[in-house]
């Protein structure tokens, strides 16, 4: 029997696939379904930073600039009070989810300022939350405002917020810093137990016949989860923090590779929207079985196997992979484009 278990921020999880922050997870009924699906620890849907703080016209100037691409795509919920219950009802979902179920319960923050964040955090702890993730989404639309400057930003958030909490800390961010392995270091620095990578940043359409901005939900595909895994793999072992997957993880092979780059757990929340939260005990088993067919005794055996730090050829995961890629096309002269 293999040992599937892994830990993720001091949680001892039955195994790796926790459905990530998504409305799956926004009521009791729901959490049941996905504990009864197989579920090893879930992610609440986020509680927004607007609607704690929502009264500040400034935050709401600079903060809700592209408020419908948020990674829990709003154009679900179309006005932000029908998005979920508000604070209070988050807490006391907290509260009965803890109750009703016996698999860890992990609260989400989304926004990107300190504000109510702290205060929020601290009474997420004590309504019986497991651990903490925040899910900084900021898109710096300001000219004046340098890379330096969004960064700190990211950093004091986390840095407040950790010197409140005594439940463990994740930090859910996007990869468009100019360099990803030095922001990691820096929030594991400033307190991050672990980096979930990454956060989809949805992007608008525009509506030609109504000349209006026009949000909507794309779910993730297959080679989203490409660029985590590329990250992953580099700084396993490099940078102290248990990762996390998300984005692109909807398959058994997509599990495996994710723990074999180096994660603790792979993040799964299009695949249950597209094709039910039963996929989870499915996935779940396939995992078990492949390990078994190739004499694996455990998942931490896997963990890391493929990273940088353990592959034969390091430099796929730099500009040498680069190089073979583009080499890697051939053209056919038949109109079929082969590879």
């Amino acid at each position: 029997m293999v040992d599937l278990s892994t830990n993720y921020l001091g949680l001892k999880l039955k195994h790796p696939v926790v459905p990530s922050a998504s409305p799956l997870s926004d009521g009791l009924d729901r959490i049941r379904r996905l504990e009864d699906a197989g579920a090893s620890a879930i992610v609440l849907y986020s509680l927004f930073e607007e609607q704690i703080v929502g009264e500040s016209h400034l935050l709401d100037h600079y903060l809700s600039y592209g408020a419908e691409s948020f990674a829990e795509a709003l154009d679900y919920f179309p006005e932000m009070d029908s998005y979920n219950v508000g604070p209070g009802g988050y807490l006391d979902l907290i509260r009965r989810a803890k109750e009703a179920t016996d698999i860890p319960i992990i609260a989400s923050l989304n926004g990107v300022s300190t504000g109510g964040w702290v205060e929020y955090a601290r009474m997420m702890e004590e309504a019986g939350a497991d651990a903490l993730e925040l899910n900084i989404y900021y898109v710096a639309t300001d000219p004046a405002m340098t890379g330096a400057d969004v960064e700190q930003m990211y950093l004091d958030v986390v840095h407040d917020v950790r010197g409140n909490l005594r439940i463990p800390l994740a930090v859910k961010v996007g990869p468009h810093f100019s360099s990803f392995a030095n922001m990691a270091m820096k929030l594991a620095k400033a307190g991050a137990g672990g980096l979930v990578v990454f956060n989809r940043f949805y992007q608008p359409d525009f509506d030609l016949e109504q000349l209006e901005v026009a949000p909507n939900l794309a779910l993730s595909s297959a080679w989203e989860m490409r660029l985590p895994l590329r990250w992953v793999s580099i700084l396993y072992g490099r940078v102290p923090v248990d990762f996390a997957i998300t984005s692109g993880v909807h398959t058994y092979e997509d599990v495996l590779k994710g723990i074999m780059a180096g994660a603790s757990v792979t993040m799964m929340a299009s695949e249950l929207l597209r094709n039910g939260v039963q996929r989870i005990n499915l996935v779940v088993h396939e995992v078990e079985r492949w390990l078994e067919e190739h004499e694996y005794v455990s998942i931490s055996q896997a963990q890391g196997s493929m990273s940088q730090r353990n592959v034969a050829e390091p430099a796929a995961f730099e500009r040498a992979n680069y190089m073979k890629v583009l080499k890697s096309w051939k053209y056919d002269p038949t109109g079929v484009l082969m590879r």
